[in-house]
């Protein structure tokens, strides 16, 4: 039995590719380990605020000194950590929008990269403080990415592996349905990314 955390970033809803590919993936956890829970967390409706000088503030007052005004700041970056922690595996959805992930993707990631509780610095360096994850991205593309010509615009995958693995995540699996809007190739990509899922 796991618990699964399943990050939605797609404001497309049931057009989703990202959504399906997320949703196989946990299908297939579900059959590997039953009784499995999952928490869904969609980022497009449930928006996290772009970080302002409150959230700042608020990041860096010890919880005992902190006003009301600086606990309402913190509490969504507070929930989403929680929230990670609970997870044994964490499903991220991630749809390429100009070559990147969407806003509200990278508003999370703002509100969970938290010195001293995520991080943590030394005199050896930053360490990671969430370990023990395995993390499944489920990319999606109207192009390919994966290889060829365009595999160097992909910051995606790229981004997303290394913030993943600076908060101590590092066993992170991307999988893709690309090609979406490739003319011979879209109409056999969403079965190609979906028989691609391996545990």
């Amino acid at each position: 039995m796991k618990k699964i955390l399943h990050i939605i970033s797609s404001p497309r809803n049931g057009a989703s590719f990202s959504i399906k590919l997320g949703a196989a993936i946990i299908d297939k956890i579900k059959a590997a380990y039953p009784g499995s829970t999952v928490k869904e967390r969609n980022l497009v409706t449930t928006h996290f605020p772009h970080l302002e000088e409150a959230h700042l503030v608020s990041f860096f007052t010890p919880p005992e000194n902190r006003t009301p005004e600086n606990i309402e700041a913190v509490r969504n970056s507070d929930e989403a950590i929680r929230e990670i922690m609970e997870a044994d595996i964490l499903v991220i959805g991630a749809p390429l929008y100009n070559f990147n992930i969407h806003s509200s993707l990278k508003a999370w990631f703002d509100h969970i990269v938290r010195a001293g509780i995520t991080f943590s610095y030394s005199e050896k360096g930053a360490e990671g403080l969430v370990k023990g994850k395995k993390v499944y991205v489920a990319m999606a593309s109207g192009g390919i990415y994966s290889e060829g010509p365009m595999q160097a615009h992909d910051f995606v995958a790229p981004y997303l592996k290394w913030m993943l693995g600076f908060m101590g995540m590092t066993d992170v699996s991307v999988l893709r349905i690309e090609g979406t809007a490739i003319p011979g190739i879209q109409d056999t990509a969403v079965e190609k990314g979906l028989n691609s899922i391996i545990l």
